[in-house]
């Protein structure tokens, strides 16, 4: 057993139900675990970390990520949103990427992710993708903490004309892809010394049918692993689901027995009530009454004019909201300062979705939805996944709530070390056996495969000028 005793200038603990601000204070590990916060410590300590310079507050939980591609978002998804979609780029831009995407990219998008995630301050993430083996053996080498997810589905949406969304149906309704997801569960059980769970992620509420997601929900639940599914993200999507059932996706959801503790919501941020669908109905309250889970992704409907209407009111209904990334960047730094400016914004109020309401969704909220009550906080018997963020500099000084430093002022160069299961993962900003030069080399040269044959899969055969044309022109020589 190795007992570590970190002093800490500032740390952020939990007591009695809430976060608290301690000041001067120790936190003390032993192997994984947190065995006690407080004032001093007189006991035996193998290792003595001095952070009294520093602010410890927990590591961010990332519930949503799509590590395989979210990088190679970059360059290519801004600024772009066709209106015919309601500015949603899902059923163009991902249609004609995922056709141009080689498996070397998608790998070295993978290795590219694991490091920007642990550099902006996740120590716990929630990947959906369909690499798992991958990520599962990036994310053990670098000691990130990773809840795995192969996603299935009964079909797929495209476009053929740029202006409707059809569906194609596969013949076995997705069994195949759901029982590789299962078998890859039971493989990742107790990998890692734990640090790698699996859970099932059926991919989109429109591209998945009432059968399997029952099926989904009746394994999850006797599995008792978390269930994630995308819902509410687009307006063609909700058309589509009234379209088909004569509710809202969501109320279709709560008729199939599939909400639940267990089950994370990622987005929901189109149910009833919201201007963009202008309809009615009751979507909030019914996640309320189940205890589903939300995962907010503020960035990548930000970035195109989509907000949630809002982060504040789905709190004050009672629902435990947590915090994603989903596109680039994959920055929780970003996630926490966009969900409380955007919905400042939505609610035209100041005091709302406050630093210490984010924060809570980032760690407590997070931990909440993957049914971890040792995650996300700094307290006895909770796991030492720690962020030790500088004190002092250009962006952090000067300090007086720690909190509202880090959500409204902190950059990535002000995470100084990040510990995950009682070991340092980075120390000083630096992840000990990561050659980022190398990783960007390869992000690189299969971004540059994909750009060059976005035409392939593209509905009306446009090359990547002509999808998402450049800021500005090529300098001409004279």
């Amino acid at each position: 057993m190795t007992v570590k005793l970190i002093k800490a200038g500032h740390i952020v603990a939990y007591q009695n139900g809430t976060h608290t601000h301690l000041r001067d204070g120790v936190i003390v590990v032993e192997n994984d675990s947190i065995t006690f916060v407080g004032k001093s410590f007189d006991g035996h300590a193998d290792e003595i970390i001095d952070a009294s310079d520093k602010i410890v507050t927990p590591g961010f939980i990332n519930t949503h990520v799509h590590m395989s591609e979210s990088p190679l978002d970059r360059s290519f998804v801004e600024d772009r949103g066709p209106r015919n979609f309601y500015l949603s780029g899902l059923f163009e831009f991902l249609t004609a990427r995922d056709g141009a995407i080689t498996d070397q990219a998608r790998r070295a998008s993978v290795a590219m992710s694991v490091p920007e995630m642990i550099r902006t301050g996740t120590t716990t993430v929630v990947e959906m993708g369909s690499h798992g083996d991958y990520v599962a053996e990036q994310c053990e080498k670098v000691g990130l903490r990773a809840y795995i997810g192969e996603m299935y589905r009964s079909g797929r949406w495209f476009t053929d004309d740029g202006r409707s969304v059809k569906y194609e149906w596969a013949e076995d309704d997705g069994r195949e892809r759901m029982d590789h997801a299962v078998r890859f569960i039971e493989k990742l059980e107790g990998r890692a010394n734990g640090l790698l769970k699996g859970f099932l992620t059926p991919a989109q509420v429109d591209t998945c049918s009432a059968a399997l997601l029952q099926r989904t929900a009746e394994i999850g639940r006797d599995m008792k692993v978390p269930v994630a599914l995308h819902v509410s993200q687009s307006v063609p999507e909700f058309q589509e689901m009234v379209r088909r059932n004569g509710c809202s996706p969501v109320e279709w959801l709560h008729q199939l027995g599939f909400l639940g503790e267990n089950v994370l919501l990622g987005h929901v941020i189109m149910p009833t009530g919201s201007s963009w669908v202008n309809y009615h109905g009751n979507d909030l309250e019914l996640l309320a009454e189940t205890g589903t889970h939300v995962a907010h992704n503020v960035w990548v409907f930000a970035r195109r004019g989509i907000a949630m209407e809002s982060y504040s009111k789905y709190l004050a209904k009672g629902i435990n909201m947590a915090l994603g990334t989903d596109t680039c960047p994959q920055s929780m730094i970003e996630a926490l300062r966009w969900t409380a400016v955007i919905s400042k914004i939505q609610d035209r109020r100041t005091e709302v979705a406050t630093a210490a309401d984010v924060f809570n969704s980032a760690t407590v909220g997070g931990a909440k939805s993957l049914g971890r009550d040792d995650l996300g906080r700094i307290a006895k018997g909770a796991k030492a996944d720690l962020l030790f963020w500088a004190g002092r500099g250009l962006f952090m000084t000067p300090m007086r709530d720690p909190i509202r430093n880090i959500v409204y002022s902190a950059t990535p160069e002000d995470l100084h070390s990040t510990m995950i299961n009682g070991r340092m993962v980075m120390e000083n900003r630096i992840i000990p056996g990561v050659d980022v030069e190398k990783l960007a080399s390869d992000l690189q040269a299969g971004a540059q495969h994909m750009w060059e044959h976005m035409h392939v899969t593209d509905w009306g055969k446009r090359d990547i000028e002509q999808l998402s044309p450049s800021s500005f022109p090529e300098f001409r020589a004279l």
